[in-house]
């Protein structure tokens, strides 16, 4: 009978344990893990970019609810053990859960450092530690203007830089006069101080908080030399202390952390302990390197091999802060006994120090240029004597010729065990074995295997110059493209560049043009050529029934049990009386078992017989109704609120606005569904920023918001522009749809497209440039004009599955 082996804490550490136990006895435990946050395990260090809009939640996890599944691990998401019974080896969570264990790891984490001043309690003050203080951070950035960020540190400045990126104007107070002073000595600061401001963010140097004040919420920040700011959020980044309270009240013995020996071992035997939480030989850690070593260590024992032991050694940090590269290690301040060797170039925004003691390299800083942080960090970790390199190793590996301590490529002399990315806890030797086994050949192909350079990305020269070393000429560094099916090589945009620059209008014929290998193509191909032909020749090409899917052939959904749901339009969720009345005949007339109000303010009619739909649309259509499209890659719904009709918070007639975007919108064909939203006022009742594009009215006009969307990946939306009239607004979406319409991929959403794209090029070329946003409009009012008159009811008696109808041209 398996042992059974319960983990507190769903972070990296703990599951990187699991990882390295599954590795080594995947048979042993029935496993359970309970983690605080209602997500798989995800990569914290990477919280930054997703603020920043450059990753989603779900390109930071490292293990998603599937990986749970396929190792026959329980994962209790969203539940806090309050209570570990270490008499009867159980574990109790907030909900009553109880659940027993041979073994326990307890891998609490850390918790922020709020500092104790009068107002930290008001809301609008807030850490960064997790995925909801990000929530948090970016549903302000779209109502508010100022934040504060309180800490220069690595996280303080991570979160300023996401803020202003979402477009706030930001603070940053350091209560010293040096940024980042745990990992940059006072020029690299100064450096960093001078190219953050060039970016863009405000700082306040050598100021302490002294209270926070606000009337419900944060309004002013006061400093103890008398002087204040405002603030609509207040950032506090100050540091981290482990998280011992859990382990504490069970009677494990803490200090500053959960004390531990070297096999990661507390004062109950059989209890065990990783990461930040913990304290080794009066340590306590904060980088991802130590916490993963402590990982294998500890899932050696686990296994019960015993063969392990955790020894704290020097730690370096490498970083991507703000798109600047940093890399620290040892110690990079020195004293009167030590010799620092120094290079500055503050043109190209480059320094370098190395710290020197009795021959040693003990210490280094660099700054802009990082690639030799893992070969200095090589020799302070062997303690190598460089008294023969000393004339010319600052400038880098590469510069020592034969002297046998470089080569041409810098990490060729790198043992096995140096860490590449630190991200990940990626060693050489891992990736040199994946190359190896799984004949490897790109960038690409190394970070799907073993995960280096798949992070912050500050890893990936080093990884391209291992492939290089272990492939020779056979590295390809140029980028893989992904080709649109296996029915040819070009990707989507060579396909669509090639139909306007060959003069393609139709499928045999770019299909022989273009080599298929294919000549049917396939299910991948066909609609996605028939969308780029609609989107290219809207008023030429005839639309081809074959290449849709059943339900846009037959305007339904088709459900589990063979049967369809049926969605007339509502224009913009408002209807009447006789509309309702006729809606219920027809569902009476069709025995439909199930009618159901839709999330976006329709009515679907669930349980129709493919049969009945030809007569069931043609009575639709005689009571005054059009399709839904709840099955299309189309506009779907414009949802929204009562607004100033009826809201006494409304600023604007966000109901009328929406309906006449529906009219506009409705039945033109895009790369994947669309959906709109307009909100009456900045409470946001029709959650307009997670759609397509959002319109939120305010008290001047109307600000629009684009590239949201609220599914599995949910993403708010950034924000485009503010326009002053509905005209202006109406012309806007359709200036950003067509332009969704022509540069998007088939089947990709417009929150994919913008950060393939960039929201930059989007305000280039529908904010910034006038005209072009007019040309693009008028593209699409021209693309709807053959699809005005609705031709359903008139075929409607003569229909057939693969007749298309209702507004066929994109």
């Amino acid at each position: 009978m398996k042992e059974k082996l319960v983990l507190i804490g769903n972070g990296m550490a703990g599951v990187r344990t699991l990882e390295e136990l599954l590795k080594l006895a995947p048979e042993k435990y029935d496993i359970t893990v309970f983690g605080e946050e209602p997500y798989g395990n995800y990569n914290r260090i990477m919280l930054s970019p997703v603020l920043a809009g450059e990753k989603t939640i779900d390109e930071i996890m490292i293990n998603d609810m599937q990986w749970y599944e396929d190792n026959n691990i329980t994962l209790h998401a969203g539940k806090k053990i309050t209570k570990i019974d270490r008499v009867n080896r159980q574990v109790l969570a907030d909900d009553g859960t109880v659940e027993e264990y041979d073994r326990l790891l307890l891998a609490t984490g850390s918790r922020p450092f709020m500092l104790p001043v009068p107002g930290a309690d008001l809301p609008g003050v807030i850490s960064f530690r997790d995925i909801k203080d990000v929530d948090e951070m970016l549903s302000t950035s779209k109502t508010h203007k100022k934040a504060v960020v309180i800490g220069g540190g690595l996280l303080g400045l991570e979160a300023a830089n996401g803020l202003m990126l979402q477009g706030m104007d930001v603070t940053v107070v350091h209560i010293s006069g040096v940024l980042m002073n745990q990992q940059l000595d006072e020029t690299a600061s100064d450096l960093m101080l001078e190219e953050l401001k060039g970016k863009g963010l405000n700082f306040l140097m050598n100021h302490a908080t002294e209270s926070i004040s606000g009337d419900g919420r944060v309004e002013k920040l006061h400093f103890k030399d008398g002087s204040d700011i405002d603030a609509d959020l207040v950032v506090m980044a100050v540091g981290i202390r482990p998280n011992v309270e859990l382990a504490d009240s069970a009677g494990i013995h803490c200090d500053r952390g959960i004390v531990v020996d070297d096999t990661m071992q507390t004062f109950d035997p059989t209890i065990y302990s990783v990461g930040e939480c913990v304290q080794h030989r009066n340590q306590t850690f904060g980088l991802v390197a130590p916490l993963f070593e402590q990982a294998k260590v500890c899932a050696n024992h686990l296994a019960k091999m015993g063969i392990a032991r955790y020894i704290s050694s020097v730690t370096s940090t490498k970083l991507k802060v703000t798109g600047i590269d940093l890399f620290s290690a040892g110690d990079f301040n020195g004293d009167e006994e030590t010799e620092d060797l120094v290079f500055k170039d503050a043109a190209r925004h480059v320094y370098k120090k190395l710290v020197i003691k009795n021959d040693r390299l003990i210490g280094v800083v660099l700054y802009g240029d990082t690639v030799d942080g893992t070969w200095y960090f090589q020799l302070m970790r062997d303690a190598t004597d460089v008294s023969d390199i000393r004339e010319n190793m600052l400038f880098g590996q590469h510069h020592l010729g034969d002297s046998g301590h470089g080569a041409a490529n810098s990490t060729d002399n790198l043992p096995d065990d140096a860490e590449i990315c630190g991200c990940n806890g990626v060693c050489k030797g891992d990736i040199t074995k994946a190359i190896a086994e799984h004949s490897l050949f790109t960038l690409d192909e190394v970070k799907a295997h073993t995960k280096a350079s798949a992070s912050c990305g500050s890893c990936t020269g080093l990884v391209e110059q291992i492939l290089a070393s272990s492939l020779g000429t056979d590295f390809n560094d140029t980028p893989s493209k992904k080709a649109m099916c296996g029915c040819t090589d070009l990707s989507h945009d060579e396909v669509k560049n090639a139909i306007k620059a060959q003069d393609l209008k139709n499928i045999p014929q770019l299909m022989e043009a273009l080599e298929w290998k294919n000549a049917d193509g396939c299910h991948s191909c066909r609609p996605a050529l028939n969308y780029y032909m609609l989107s290219s020749w809207p008023n030429e090409y005839v639309d081809d029934p074959q290449s849709r899917f059943i339900n846009e052939r037959v305007h339904a959904n088709i459900q589990k049990d063979g049967t369809y749901s049926v969605v007339p339009r509502i224009w913009g969720g408002v209807t009447n009386p006789g509309e309702l009345r006729a809606i219920a005949d027809i569902s009476e007339k069709y025995d439909v078992p199930t009618v159901k109000i839709t999330g976006g303010q329709r009515i679907d009619l669930l349980g129709v017989k493919k049969d009945d739909l030809p007569k069931m649309w043609a009575d639709l259509s005689d009571a005054g109704f059009v399709s839904g499209h709840a099955y299309g890659k189309s506009l779907r719904t414009v949802k929204t609120c009562v607004g100033s009709e009826w809201c006494r918070f409304g600023t604007q007639d966000s109901t009328g606005l929406g309906i006449k975007l529906e009219k506009m919108t409705w039945g033109s064909w895009t790369p994947h569904k669309f959906k709109i939203a307009v909100s009456g006022c900045p409470r946001n009742c029709a959650e307009a920023t997670i759609k397509d594009i959002g319109v939120v009215c305010v008290d001047s006009g109307y600000e629009l918001h684009v590239g949201g969307n609220g599914g599995i990946k949910v993403r708010a939306t950034d924000f485009l522009c503010k326009v002053a009239t509905e005209e202006e607004a109406m012309e806007y979406t359709a200036a950003y749809m067509q332009l969704y319409r022509e540069e998007g991929h088939y089947l990709e959403r417009t929150a994919p497209w913008i950060e393939r794209v960039g929201l930059n090029h989007v305000q280039a070329l529908v904010v910034d440039d006038a005209e072009n946003r007019k040309r693009l409009a008028e593209r699409f009012y021209k693309s709807q004009e053959n699809s005005q008159n609705d031709p359903w009811a008139e075929h409607a008696a003569k229909y057939k599955e693969n007749y298309i109808p209702i507004k066929q041209v994109s």
